[in-house]
């Protein structure tokens, strides 16, 4: 469903009691019993778990998988497929600058990157209540996993020049990734950038940023909106270097403090986080979960752009008991009224 976004924005923003907008897609494998290596193959799957997901609980948005082994298998990366887990990427396919030179951009489309439009077009059928948010790779992230994760922090030392030949690739192609969202209906995407929380903030900014910007400003109007996330324990760090991105609404990790992080936030920028993955939503009880939420949002909504959130996917197995008590403790702590505002 077209929707203006622009429009959406304000008034999430305006909102006194917000709802939730958790990272969460791959736990409809049991509301549905089928695998991850079932879901990541089939639009069909896709787009019905995130409609199972947005009939059963009350979220601001929808959002779909935050697979980040799409785009990199697309370029030709190998990766593992498991029944219960996220996809992986192995190994590096670039090491040298003539293999970044040789790197061919390919189509959208390849790979099973036409399997995840096809799923978003079917998705806007099927969710026609909230937003709904497609998920893509950043370009740093992208680039790393195509140099090999472990290697790319030293490549930006050593090797710049071949690091940013395969960013402008990676870009070029996110930005058309991302146009083809745009196509099939979706009203943004959620940009996962995580490896870049790991850089200092001045990689950070030429390194992730400045390609993020590009991408941003190529894609965005006010009918479409990017989301960025990073889940590294850098981005208070550089928390001025994504500002600068244009990003308008971003999402953090349980690696920081969110209410330092709140601090840094101007007041026309949303933010979202930040509930432990692991230690909450996959491996807490209900208690925990409930004693999590209302804590983060003690500290949290007193300034009016916080969104609670995940602090990155929720993982595929995390009970749903501890998922539907996250958003209990989100209602508890709005119906008591304790929303109050910055000092």
């Amino acid at each position: 469903m077209k929707r203006n976004m622009d429009k959406w924005f304000e008034e999430t923003l305006k909102e006194e009691k917000k709802q939730s907008i958790p990272v969460l897609s791959f736990p409809a494998i049991q509301l549905m019993d089928i695998t991850v290596k079932d879901l990541i193959a089939s639009s069909d799957a896709q787009a019905n778990g995130m409609a199972t997901i947005a009939q059963r609980v009350p979220t601001g948005a929808s959002v779909s998988l935050m697979d980040l082994s799409v785009e990199a298998e697309c370029f030709g990366s190998e990766i593992l497929v498991y029944d219960d887990e996220v996809p992986a990427v192995i190994g590096s396919i670039v090491s040298t600058q003539e293999e970044a030179d040789a790197l061919k951009v390919p189509e959208v489309g390849a790979g099973r990157t036409g399997i995840y439009v096809e799923a978003m077009e079917k998705a806007m059928e099927l969710i026609t209540d909230r937003p709904v948010f497609a998920g893509i790779i950043g370009p740093y992230s992208l680039a790393g996993r195509l140099l090999d994760v472990t290697e790319a922090m030293i490549y930006c030392y050593d090797e710049p020049e071949m690091v940013h030949t395969v960013l402008r690739k990676v870009t070029d192609f996110l930005i058309e990734y991302t146009m083809a969202y745009k196509k099939a209906g979706a009203n943004g995407v959620v940009m996962a950038e995580p490896l870049t929380g790991l850089l200092s903030p001045d990689l950070a900014e030429e390194f992730s940023c400045t390609y993020v910007k590009e991408i941003i400003d190529a894609v965005e109007d006010e009918n479409f909106l990017v989301v960025y996330h990073n889940c590294g324990g850098g981005t208070i760090a550089m928390i001025d270097n994504l500002l600068n991105t244009g990003a308008r609404m971003f999402h953090f990790g349980d690696a920081i403090d969110m209410e330092e992080m709140m601090k840094h936030i101007p007041a026309d920028r949303i933010a979202m986080g930040n509930i432990s993955p692991s230690a909450q939503f996959r491996n807490g009880t209900p208690e925990s979960m409930r004693e999590a939420v209302l804590a983060q949002m003690e500290k949290c909504t007193k300034y009016p752009n916080f969104v609670i959130s995940s602090g990155c996917d929720v993982p595929p197995l995390s009970p749903w008991e501890n998922i539907d008590a996250f958003f209990a403790a989100v209602d508890e702590f709005y119906k008591s009224n304790k929303v109050g505002k910055a000092s």
